[in-house]
């Protein structure tokens, strides 16, 4: 591997788990983070507003991002605390203390806002007044973002499992169970879902399609296979969260692929050697990747073949890419957002969000991008004017 993180702390000692705790963010054991450069003839980068909404995320690996519904922009920090904002200027409309340790979320859908938490709970909020709606019990702690489809809140689990719950009080409907390996990265793909169809990844490697409805299973796929003869040269985790764009399904797995799959049967269309985890993107004509030493690659949708690589954010610990008009967003560990070029991948703009870093993928709405640092700092930018 190019890239290995220190361990912290082995989850077994914790809780009885077998997976890698957290990583130090920021530590690289092969080569120093790359400087960044000065910026010819950048682009401004406009910020429209800025709200501190609580402590953020701390050192372990959440998945904590901001989710969109209707005007309403939803943020969680770890200490339990779930805002609603303004869209367009960034003013709370409400805030919930759940009193929990949120570690995946916000999800939205059909009027909820949905959290998980280290301790192996679902919390569905009302997305008007942020009042409490519902609890479910799952079986363990949630590192995904919970989903909503056609009824279903889809959830899923690090030892593993995925489950569907009713939107309407949380409770269980089904589950669908994989065996996890040995030795995990600490982190757990978001499924993808789309119109009764869940695309969810795991820690063997595989890639599962299920029925939102009651589980049932359409089609597994072996993204990538261990191979080595240590329990770290075997880890295949798909910890990039899977996408489905038309008929395709997009994945990359850690130590492994990056593959295209057809939806309707899983059968992979074409696949290229990357080690990812950090995240992809997909636009109109391309799939982006954020490999594993912080590259990002531009790949052709229909045949996999690299467009571009922009290597000057080498090792900075950078987050998964999100297409943003012309342009590609990705934040660092130092706390920037830069903007690539969507054509060639030059970086075109660049701006300091928080200081503690930024972990979680901007989300793109239109012509306005949201980033969410690592000490609680959400910032909104406009789409540059070239």
């Amino acid at each position: 591997m190019t890239r290995i993180l220190t361990v912290l702390v082995m989850l077994g000692l914790l809780s009885g788990c077998s997976s890698l705790g957290s990583l130090v963010s920021g530590e690289d054991n092969s080569e120093p983070p790359a400087p960044l450069e000065d910026l010819v003839d950048a682009l401004p980068l406009k910020r429209i507003w800025s709200a501190d909404v609580g402590v953020g995320y701390d050192e372990q690996f959440v998945r904590l991002v901001p989710a969109a519904q209707g005007e309403q922009l939803f943020v969680a920090d770890r200490k339990g605390r779930v805002i609603a904002l303004n869209i367009s200027n960034g003013k709370r409309n409400w805030e919930a203390r759940t009193k929990t340790t949120v570690s995946a979320g916000p999800g939205t859908g059909e009027g909820l806002v949905l959290v998980g938490t280290s301790d192996a709970e679902v919390l569905a909020l009302d997305a008007e007044d942020g009042s409490l709606l519902w609890t479910a019990f799952v079986s363990s702690e949630v590192l995904a973002v919970p989903r909503v489809d056609s009824g279903v809140v889809v959830v899923q689990t690090s030892d593993g499992k995925v489950a569907g719950l009713s939107v309407t009080d949380g409770q269980r409907l089904w589950i669908y169970d994989r065996s996890v390996p040995v030795l995990t990265l600490r982190g757990t793909s978001t499924p993808a879902v789309e119109r009764g169809l869940v695309v969810a990844g795991f820690a063997n490697g595989k890639l599962a399609a299920l029925s939102s409805k009651n589980g049932m299973v359409a089609w597994e796929s072996s993204i990538a296979i261990p191979r080595g003869r240590s329990e770290l040269e075997r880890m295949v985790d798909i910890d990039a969260d899977p996408v489905i764009s038309g008929r395709t399904v997009y994945a990359a797995t850690f130590q492994g692929r990056v593959v295209a799959l057809d939806i309707q049967s899983g059968d992979i269309i074409w696949q290229k050697d990357m080690s990812s985890y950090a995240g992809i993107g997909v636009d109109f004509a391309q799939l982006y990747v954020t490999d594993e030493g912080s590259n990002i690659w531009a790949l052709s949708r229909e045949l996999g073949a690299s467009v571009w690589k922009q290597d000057k954010l080498a090792n900075r610990m950078v987050t998964g890419p999100e297409p943003f008009g012309s342009y590609i967003a990705v934040g660092d560990f130092e706390g920037y957002v830069h903007l690539l070029s969507r054509y060639d991948g030059h970086i075109v703009a660049r701006g300091l969000v928080d200081k503690k870093g930024v972990k979680a993928t901007p989300l793109a709405l239109n012509d306005r991008l949201f980033v969410y640092g690592s000490g609680g700092v959400l910032a909104a930018f406009a789409l540059p004017q070239e």
